[in-house]
C-alpha cells in the first residue's frame, strides 16, 4: 500500500503553526466523540479512536483534559460532520472529512479552497466509491515476520502487513482497529507510531512538475481550513508528500 504513514504525520506537525492547528483540531474532535456517549474511553470507542490517535500526534494531556471537561460540563456546542468530495489535477480525487458548528462556512471555504488550486467539488459519491476504510495501526521494535505471525495466532482480519523504513504497518477492517492494538499491547507493544482510521484509494495516480505543485498547494489549503479535519486523496506520496 505504500501510505508512508509516519512521513506524512511527520509533514503536517512538522512546523509550530501547524502544531497549533493540529492540536486544536483533535480538541474539537475529542469534544465531539466524548458527547457523542460517555466521556470515558472504556465504554465510547468512538472516543478511545481519538485518543489513540491523539497520542501518536503527541497532544499535550492539557488539550485533551480540557476538550474532556467540556463535553462532562454544561456546553451545548452542537458540531456536524460532513464529507465533501472533489478533484485536483490530472484524474486526482481527494476526500475532505470536517467537523463544523458552522455549515453555511464550512462549504464555500472548500469549494473556494478546490477552485483556487485547479479542482473543482463533486458531488457525494463521486469520488468515496473509489476508496476503501481502513485501519492501520503502526509499531516499532518488532519484526514484519513477528507482528504477521501475531495477528495468525489471533486471527485478526488483516488486509495488509508492510515495512515501511523503522515502521511495521498493519492494514486490517476498520473493525479491527482495536484488536489489532490488543493483540499487540498483549505482545509487549506499549506506544504506537500510528493509529488511524483512514479512506486507502484502491489505486494512485502520479502527478508531476506543475501539476504536482499545484496538487500540493490544494491539500495545504484544504487542511489550513478551520472546520476541516482529514484529508485523503489517491496521488502517489512518493510525489506529493
Amino acid at each position: 500500500m505504500g501510505r508512508k504513514w509516519n512521513n506524512i504525520k511527520e509533514k503536517k506537525a512538522s512546523k509550530d503553526a501547524n502544531t497549533s492547528r493540529i492540536y486544536a483540531k483533535f480538541g474539537v474532535e475529542i469534544y465531539v466523540a466524548a458527547k457523542k456517549g460517555e466521556p470515558d474511553p472504556e465504554s465510547n470507542r468512538a472516543l478511545k479512536v481519538v485518543l489513540e490517535r491523539a497520542k501518536t500526534y503527541n497532544v499535550p494531556k492539557a488539550i485533551i483534559d480540557r476538550a474532556l471537561d467540556k463535553a462532562k460540563g454544561s456546553s451545548e456546542e452542537n458540531y456536524v460532520e460532513l464529507r465533501y468530495e472533489g478533484f485536483g489535477p490530472n484524474g486526482s480525487m481527494v476526500i475532505v472529512d470536517t467537523l463544523t458548528n458552522n455549515v453555511n462556512r464550512t462549504a464555500p471555504a472548500v469549494r473556494a479552497a478546490f477552485n483556487k488550486h485547479g479542482g473543482s467539488m463533486g458531488v457525494s459519491g463521486s469520488v468515496s466509491y473509489m476508496f476503501d476504510s481502513s485501519a492501520i495501526v503502526g509499531i516499532s521494535g518488532k519484526s514484519l515476520d513477528e507482528v504477521m505471525e501475531l495477528m495468525l495466532e489471533a486471527d485478526v482480519d488483516v488486509r495488509d502487513i508492510v515495512e515501511e523504513e523503522d515502521t511495521v504497518i498493519v492494514y486490517a477492517e476498520p473493525d479491527q482497529f482495536h484488536s489489532v492494538q490488543e493483540v499487540l499491547r498483549q505482545a509487549g507493544v506499549d506506544e504506537f507510531t500510528v493509529a488511524e482510521l483512514a479512506m486507502l484509494p484502491q489505486n494512485y495516480v502520479t502527478l508531476e512538475g506543475d501539476a504536482a505543485k499545484q496538487f500540493d498547494k490544494l491539500i495545504d489549503a484544504l487542511e489550513d481550513l478551520e472546520d476541516v479535519q482529514q484529508v485523503f486523496h489517491n496521488v502517489d506520496d512518493d510525489e506529493d508528500e
